[in-house]
Order: structure tokens, then sequence, then C-alpha cells
């Protein structure tokens, strides 16, 4: 179903699964059920009702109403951070975790062993987010975006009511019942934020500035004009349509108004307010100037053993990633000189300045325009899933939807270049959405949206990629406990556990991979020697997200240098970003901004940056495994749908049930 939201919205033909009904917390087990499982469900499912209910924007996007019809009306709430709230909340998660350890994991089927294992991980990151860190005093750009973000996934759940309205009139009222909480919303966050000043607990300036104003704003306008506007354009007409659209509107004044109230609030807490109360980043006051985003050695390894169920530690991961992104860029320097002799390029000797060189001359093949640009992904789009029908590598239905959609302002800031958002697994409603930033048609960021560059970011936000993964994981969901779809913390911001990225980054990253693989009649895989290069330095800054990701947050690494780093790494382009002189190329301009976009996300975001490569490579080594086990009888097709059957925890939960299984076949 095709839907028109904020900017701009054009459909893409891709492979589209079927989408079962389903009410049941709790699959059946796919091995011989345990003695403990009947308790282990009821344990399960009241945690997950009680779960999607205090964390209304998860809810949402999940579409928990699917699972429970008792979570409808939470649809038209927010979170509530009150210091009240949360303690509240603190006791009902101790004693879910008292109820998880009482039952024996002896007693329980592999299936069940795994979510009980899943459930008690996220509990212990919630008590210690609230606890030990107490996050909640500085979680900014949480109480910035999370709004916004609810709104976003309920709008596009809604139900078509005619050729061009969407949502009945029971939906609306839950949208305008949402915007109208977010006042009190704000009103707890800014007493949150108020605690960490005074202990001494607060946000980085960048995310002080950038999401405590710029996205303030942003929602402010939004909630302004953008909202009623949609409203007017969506609501069908009938006999409560004006008194739905009333509701909206003012709900949306209010909204606004709190918006550019918190905004004040940023400013006059963190800034010295001048010239009549327009404020600069470096007018923030000392006290909030130093960096303050480092999650810390010893939390950051527990995030590793607790949320991600790895078993290295930040200094290994470290010193471990360095070899891998040589090895990426000397293999990008050998392809260079391949693409150059074939194009007759006189090339470089540096092999450096050669692959630079091969960016400079295949970046003069780029759109004109964001409009172009958008376009060139769709059509790179339709050219990926016809290779994949072709090759047999995946059985791809004849339908599929997927909206490639200009980034909302009030998420370009954390969404840096491309993001995929699903439709929400337990309804049967919405779609999902292949967000593209706009560069504001600049030349220079265009350039680095040459249509050579746009395959691997297509693979991996579309299809083989996230896409397609929560499409199987949605017609499977009969077989995947609803614990395993939860995101504690947040859906995607700095308060995030990230144990859903391990599998689905790590899964759209080998989906890169997987299209330069030879499949039959293509020798050569899926990309172009050209746009082989650029999947390979998509690699190349995912390789080197794990040495950046763990120096940043344990002190190896400072900001700037990480900035440095990353746009000499990533961009073969030497200097660093600081030097703003007038020689500097729009090359290297344009790789500078991008790499303090990239480096800015990666330092609120402890450990998300890390599980593309490392949740990639559980992938293959999952996978060499079972083709060890099996011999001929290995089908990577099979392998691939029992993998993303498992839903969107790490690997390390499932290993060795996914190798029983897959023997099974």
């Amino acid at each position: 179903m095709k839907r028109l939201f904020l900017l701009l919205a054009i459909a893409v033909t891709g492979a589209c699964v079927s989408q079962p009904a389903s009410n049941t917390g709790t699959p059946t087990p796919s091995s011989a059920a345990g003695s403990g499982d009947p308790a282990f469900k009821t344990a399960h499912d009241k945690y997950v009702v009680e779960f999607l209910r205090r964390n209304p924007t998860v809810n949402t996007y999940l579409g928990g109403t699917g699972l429970d019809a008792s979570l409808k009306d939470v649809d038209g709430t927010l979170r509530d951070y009150s210091a009240a709230a949360l303690e509240a909340e603190d006791r009902w998660l101790a004693d879910s975790r008292k109820a998880f350890e009482a039952i024996d994991a002896n007693t329980l089927s592999p299936s069940r062993r795994i979510d009980r294992d899943v459930a008690l991980a996220q509990i212990n990151f919630m008590l210690r987010q609230h606890g030990t860190r107490r996050y909640q005093e500085r979680a900014l750009d949480t109480y910035a975006g999370e709004p916004f973000r609810a709104l976003d996934w309920q709008l596009q759940g809604m139900t078509q009511t005619g050729a061009q309205s969407y949502g009945t009139a029971d939906e609306w009222t839950l949208v305008a019942r949402r915007v109208q909480a977010i006042p009190k919303f704000l009103a707890a966050a800014q007493e949150q934020l108020n605690a960490g000043v005074k202990s001494g607990n607060t946000p980085d300036a960048r995310m002080i500035s950038r999401d405590g104003l710029k996205t303030s704003e942003a929602n402010a306008k939004y909630f302004d004009e953008t909202l009623p506007k949609l409203a007017e354009e969506r609501i069908a007409q009938g006999e409560s349509s004006g008194q739905l659209l009333s509701q909206v509107r003012d709900a949306s004044k209010q909204a606004a108004n709190a918006y550019r109230g918190f905004n004040e609030f940023v400013k006059t807490t963190y800034f010295d307010v001048k010239n009549a109360g327009v404020v600069q980043p470096t007018d923030i006051k000392p006290q909030f100037a130093a960096d303050h985003y480092a999650l810390g050695e010893e939390e950051y390894n527990w995030a590793l053993k607790n949320n991600l169920r790895m078993d290295k530690t930040a200094a290994q991961l470290y010193e471990e990633a360095q070899p891998i992104v040589e090895a990426t860029r000397r293999e990008m320097i050998e392809l260079a000189g391949r693409i150059g002799e074939k194009r007759g390029l006189k090339l470089p000797e540096d092999g450096q300045a050669a692959v630079r060189a091969v960016f400079d001359e295949l970046s003069k093949d780029y759109p004109k325009t964001d409009n172009e640009m958008i376009g060139w992904y769709r059509d790179t789009a339709f050219r990926v899933v016809d290779y994949a029908r072709k090759t047999g590598m995946f059985d791809v239905p004849a339908d599929y939807k997927l909206d490639v959609t200009v980034t909302p302002p009030p998420l370009q800031s954390s969404i840096d270049g491309a993001a995929y958002y699903p439709a929400p697994p337990f309804k049967q409603s919405g779609v999902g959405r292949f967000y593209v930033s706009p560069t504001g048609n600049d030349p220079a960021a265009l350039k680095s949206n040459n249509r050579a560059a746009l395959a691997d970011l297509a693979a991996h936000e579309g299809f083989p990629g996230h896409d397609w993964d929560y499409k199987v994981m949605t017609q499977f969901r009969d077989q995947i406990a609803a614990v395993r779809w939860l995101t504690p913390g947040a859906v995607e911001d700095s308060s995030s556990m990230w144990e859903d990225s391990m599998s689905s980054e790590g899964w759209a990253l080998y989906a890169e991979a997987l299209m330069a693989e030879p499949q039959p009649g293509a020798p050569e895989g899926f990309y172009t020697p050209e746009e082989r290069l650029y999947q390979l330095q998509g690699k190349l800054y995912r390789d080197l997200r794990v040495r950046v990701d763990t120096g940043l947050h344990t002190g190896r690494l400072s900001y700037n240098d990480a900035v440095d780093l990353f746009s000499e790494v990533v961009d073969f382009l030497p200097g660093k970003c600081s030097d703003t002189s007038a020689t500097q190329s729009d090359a290297k301009r344009a790789s500078c901004k991008s790499a303090e976009a990239a480096i800015f996300r990666y330092s609120k975001w402890p450990t998300q940056a890390i599980t593309y490569r490392l949740g990639k490579d559980q992938i293959y080594a999952l996978r060499a495994e079972a083709a060890r086990t099996l011999g001929d009888k290995f089908s990577p097709k099979e392998f691939h749908l029992l993998y993303m059957k498992q839903g969107s925890i790490p690997a390390a939960y499932f290993r060795e049930e996914l190798l029983r299984e897959i023997q099974k076949n």
C-alpha cells in the first residue's frame, strides 16, 4: 500500500511476504516442549504486555495491538519518565526478574531457554540504565525525538479508509491523545534533566546543541504546520471528521508550544543566552562544554556481555579491528587498479591516491538534485530484486512495496545518509520505510551518491537487507517469541540497548557482501566492478567503526581524531578535517562533513556502530559451520531462512539451536 508522509514517498517494487494474523505471545516450540514451558509462557506473556504498556513508542513500533487487544489505548500515550514512574517500573522489573529466575532453565525446551535468557538480559539492562547509569538524567535526544518517532510509526500503521484517506476515527483519536500527552512528557524530561544538572550527569555538548535545540525546533515546526496539514489531507470526510481535525489541531498547537518551551529550557539551562535569545554552540556554559559522550570501559564491557552477548572486551575489539581495516583497504587498492586499467585512466602510483582518483572519476556520474537521487535509488532497488529472482538466491514473491522516503526533519540529526524503519510486525497494516537523508542539493554530497555508489546501500536498506529480513520475520512471527522483538530503552536513540541491532544490522551488512558472491549465471556477483569498489568502502567503514566506537567510548580516541581517521581511511583523503583553509577540496569538505555526522552518531550511540561487522561475522561463522556439518546437503537458501526466523537477537543466543535445527531439514 502506498502512503504519503511529509516530504516525499515513492513505491519501489520488491519482495512482499504474506503476513498471517497472530495473537499469541509465545510461539509453539520448534522442539519438544519442556516441563517448565507452561510456567515460562505465563511469565513471558505477562512481561511482554506490561513492557509494551510501559513503553508506548515500542508498542506502536511493533504494533502491540496485534499481539494483545488490551494494548490499543497505549498508542494514545507516551512513556512516563517521571522519577516516581521509573521507581515503580524498577520494582516491576525486579519482580519480573525473580519470576524468570524461578523457572529452572533445565526444564525448558531449547527455544524457551533462549527466550528466558533474552528476557533476563533486557531486564538487567533496564535496571542498570536507571540505577547504575541514571541515564534518564541525560537522555536529551530521547526526550527531543521520542514523541515524533511514536507518531511517525502510528501514522505509518493507519488503516486506509479511502483512495487518499487514512486512519479510522479511533486511530485519529489516539493520535490526538498522544499529541496531548507531549507537554506532560516534556515536563518530566525537564525534571530529569534538571536532576542531571545538579548531579553533574549531563548530556554531551553536541547533543545539547543538535538534539536539544535543533530537534526541538524541528518538532515545533512539525506540530505547528505539518501534522495539522497531514490530518486535514488524510482524515476521511464524515460525521466526526470536523471534530477529529479540531482535536488534532488543538493538540498540535499545545505540542508546538511545549517544544518551544523545551527549546527555551535547553537554552537557559545549558547556554549563556545573548542577542535576543539567539544562541550558538560556542555559547554553551563552561560546565557543559567538555566532552561527555564516553560510555567508559567498564560500562562498555558490561554492555558487550549483557546486551550483545559478546565474550570479548572493548580493548580486544579495538586492537583486532586495525588489521581488518588494513586488509579491506588493500583489497580496494587492488580493485581500483583494475578499474583504472579497464577505463584507461592514468592513476597515481600511490595506492591510496589511486583509489581516490577512481572515486573522483566515478563521482562525475551523479544526480543533480535530491529528487533525482531518490529516483536512482528506486531504479537500483528494482535491479537488485530482479537479480535475486533470476539467480534464485531467494524465493521472491511477485508483489512487494517499499517506500523510499526523504528523511523527515526531526530525524535528520540521527540518520546519516539512509536508514530503514520496518512496518509494525504484530499488525496487518503499515509499510516499511527506506529513509534517505536530503543533501539540500549540495553538489559535493550528491557526488558521493553517484550511480556506482547506490547499489550496496540499496542492498543494505532494501533487498535482501532490512526490508527482506523484516518481511520474512513477520511472515514467521508465530514461531518467534514476542520477547525477541522488544527494544528495551528505546527503539533507536542513545537510550537503546541495541540488542536487535546485532542481528538486523549484521544481516544487512551480510546482505551487501552476499550480493558480491558468485551465483549461477553471475560469476562476478551482482555488482559491477565500480559498484563493488563502493561495496568494499561500505565494508571498510563498518570495519573501522569497531575501532572508532570502542576507541571513542574508552578514551583511546578523541572526537576530532576519530573524525580525521574516518575521513582519511574511508574516503582515502589525507589531511585533518580541522584544516578549513581555502585549499581544502570540495571532496574533502564533503568527506569531513559526513565523517563528523557519523562520529556524532557513534558518540551518542555506544555499541551500536560495532554491531554491523560483528553481526555479519557471526552469520558467516554460523554459515561456515553449518556447511561443514551438512556437506553437499547444505543449502544457503535454507540457512538464510532459518537464520532470519530466529528473530532480532544476537546470534550467540541461538547458535547451537540453529545448528541442531538445520540438521533436521
